[in-house]
């Protein structure tokens, strides 16, 4: 009897769950075309006024994504999500696996998934084509499943396939990951996304079935300090840090307001208009890339960056060697070969003002103490002046001592230091 009416319930499902599966497909084709049409070329990023260190960071990213990322803290309406997706634009199309939901590229297996790994490994041939860079962005409501991916467990246990749904760590391969208002996302999350960010793999894992696919990507995020901040240990694993405001000056903010308002009248004669730019821009990043191997850093560089994380006391070596690559990057990018000392001093405080303990009753803000100390060890007219405080200082102190050490031997013997001697009564001649 129970298994009768399990049957009949079974057949009454069946047309109920078929009616869904075509709704959702149709729903999908009628609204692909009005959504194809209705989105909107970004603003362009050679547009966007001031923000300069922002900016660097950014493109020193694109450079060599092994810098870690970063994180834009700033004010809301200062362009931080604005320039986020204009980066996209800058980055070459990419060679992928023709239907690959992993991004695969069809010559490297290092940054393939594991259907492309199998078949390539099997010796067949992968159909390429080419893609946009992808830019994912992570929503706040996101769960842990939908980030990193599903596994059906009961295919695996019955007919022994790993049916696996991407996440958007899949999708995010090879390209960018965008997390608006980072720091009020879960801080299990963001940890699970920056531990794939920094080894490049995602591992998905239930019920004993495991799933390791290639997850580089760029991490970027972005927040307002004024509604909460994040750990320590979160902050420690962006590579790079930096903090916008809103422009101050009048003539970098009018034109950015003239833009904005010409793109608004019409996004694709102004996105035209700047194409020029966009593409020598695009072009610029591509030849950084492949000058980046030929940059060399001397060892006296080296050992000046290690001695401020030092004395600056930065927990770990990854501010470290974050500083060694970003230098290079930019380096690569203004087309040269040698790291000099401006080039450290120009990336430094980005690399390390998030990594320093912060004192919420110190006036100098993290930044400004990497960039003093920095001073002082490289600038030779800071050193000069430091010297001759130095000496000055020593010199006030050995007369100190030497007028302690006169008044000492005019004391009557016996008496203490300090000690009242009377009142001298002038001798007769």
């Amino acid at each position: 009897m129970q298994s009768l009416q399990g049957q009949r319930a079974f057949t009454a499902a069946r047309p109920c769950h078929r009616i869904r599966q075509r709704l959702v497909v149709r729903a999908a084709a009628a609204i692909a075309p009005s959504a194809k049409a209705a989105k909107k070329p970004n603003f362009p990023f050679v547009k966007i006024q001031g923000q300069e260190e922002m900016k660097l960071a950014l493109l020193l990213n694109v450079v060599d994504p092994n810098i870690g990322g970063v994180l834009i803290m700033g004010d809301r309406g200062t362009g931080k999500s604005v320039a986020v997706r204009a980066l996209v634009d800058l980055l070459p199309q990419i060679d992928v696996i023709e239907g690959d939901s992993f991004n695969s590229s069809p010559t490297d297996p290092k940054l393939m998934g594991p259907d492309a790994l199998e078949r390539w490994r099997r010796g067949e041939k992968l159909p390429a084509t080419t893609m946009r860079t992808p830019l994912v962005e992570l929503p706040l409501g996101a769960t842990e499943d939908r980030i990193c991916g599903t596994i059906d467990i009961e295919k695996a246990l019955t007919q022994g396939i790993k049916a696996y749904e991407p996440g958007l760590l899949a999708k995010a391969n090879r390209g960018i990951l965008y997390v608006d208002e980072v720091n009020l996302l879960d801080d299990g999350l963001v940890d699970v996304v920056l531990d794939s960010s920094a080894s490049g793999l995602n591992t998905v894992e239930r019920e004993g079935v495991s799933i390791v696919h290639p997850a580089k990507f760029i991490m970027i995020g972005s927040g307002n300090p004024a509604e909460g901040e994040l750990r320590p240990q979160l902050l420690d694993r962006f590579g790079m840090s930096v903090n916008v405001g809103t422009l101050v000056d009048t003539k970098q903010r009018t034109q950015m307001v003239l833009d904005r308002l010409a793109y608004e009248s019409d996004p694709d004669a102004f996105v035209d208009s700047c194409r020029p730019e966009q593409d020598a821009l695009t072009t610029k990043l591509q030849a950084a890339r492949d000058r980046l191997k030929k940059v060399k850093i001397s060892t006296e560089l080296q050992v000046l960056i290690s001695d401020i994380c030092s004395r600056l006391d930065v927990d770990g070596l990854r501010g470290d060697i974050v500083i060694n690559r970003a230098a290079k990057a930019l380096v690569a990018f203004e087309g040269r070969s040698e790291v000099t000392v401006k080039d450290v001093e120009r990336i430094i405080s980005s690399c390390l003002n998030h990594r320093l303990r912060k004192d919420p009753l110190d006036p100098i803000d993290n930044g400004t103490k990497v960039a003093l100390l920095f001073r002082r060890l490289t600038d030779p007219e800071v050193q000069r002046r430091e010297e001759e405080a130095r000496r000055a200082k020593e010199e006030a102190a050995k007369k100190a001592k030497e007028a302690g050490a006169a008044g000492g031997a005019n004391r009557p013997a016996g008496a203490k230091a300090g000690a009242w001697s009377g009142i001298g009564v002038p001798t007769r001649r």
